[in-house]
């Protein structure tokens, strides 16, 4: 389980919103950092890639419309991505139960994020010293070394720490659990991808007279068992209906006419 924990480490660094190595953000954090692409890739290594899809499935729909605009984060996808998938498949309690994780130790890893930045302003006050000073390497170490090193430290060890110690007593922790918790989880857990659908809808939707191609889609998927190329079809002639036959908006009546001056002449 080490070299499985180290791995997943690994990746929980490369996918951090500093980390510059995977052309900075694009192949980092709007990469391997979503869910989605995580969730195959921890499954990959813990041997388990249809649970890992599942999971990853599941806690990307719950995160689908975050933003983190600046430096506000509202909850660290990071360690979502990461060990939460990780501790989701190890303990085999299903989806449910690790999305509800998953956002309680997304909620806690923004404690760590805090710190990086509060360590980053640290480095950024020593790299002006040694500006000041004109020396050359004291801005290198300040202003690309340490912050690096500090950002694997705070992504690298904890999660190391909770895959590899975590493999050992999470499941028999998970079995000992009451069931009445247990049931609270797998509740909160189907809650929760909705609430982020819901969230997305709304930042999309601008009109709710377009809440009927949701609803035709919930159809067309719960009760009429449409597989996914049918239901593109269909989303795809809806799109061509409301874009080429929607009604053209109406001008103002109380608008006056334009004079222009030659006319008057």
């Amino acid at each position: 389980m080490i070299i499985e924990a180290t791995l997943i480490g690994f990746l929980c660094y490369l996918g951090a919103l500093s980390s510059p190595w995977l052309l900075g953000l694009t192949g980092g954090w709007y990469l391997i950092t979503r869910p989605l692409v995580s969730g195959m890739l921890v499954g990959l290594i813990l041997g388990d890639v249809k649970t890992g899809i599942m999971i990853g499935v599941a806690v990307q729909a719950v995160y689908i419309a975050m933003v983190t605009p600046g430096g506000s984060m509202p909850a660290d996808l990071n360690f979502v991505a990461y060990p939460a998938i990780a501790l989701g498949i190890l303990s085999g309690k299903g989806p449910e139960v690790a999305v509800a994780r998953a956002a309680t130790i997304g909620i806690a890893g923004t404690i760590l994020f805090n710190a990086m930045m509060v360590l980053n302003s640290f480095w950024n006050h020593r790299a002006d010293v040694a500006l000041d000073r004109g020396d050359e390497r004291g801005i290198y170490l300040n202003s690309a070394i340490w912050p690096q090193a500090t950002n694997f430290v705070l992504r690298f060890v904890p999660t190391f720490i909770a895959v590899y110690f975590g493999a050992q007593y999470i499941s028999s922790f998970m079995d000992s659990l009451p069931k009445i918790i247990l049931s609270t989880m797998n509740v909160l857990g189907g809650i929760l991808p909705a609430v982020g659908i819901a969230i997305l809808l709304k930042q999309i939707i601008k009109n709710y007279t377009m809440l009927i191609y949701f609803l035709v889609g919930f159809v067309c998927i719960v009760f009429l068992k449409l597989n996914m190329v049918a239901l593109v079809i269909v989303g795809s002639l809806l799109a061509l209906i409301h874009y080429n036959y929607k009604p053209e908006p109406q001008q103002s009546t109380g608008a006056k006419p334009v004079v222009d001056d030659e006319d008057e002449f």
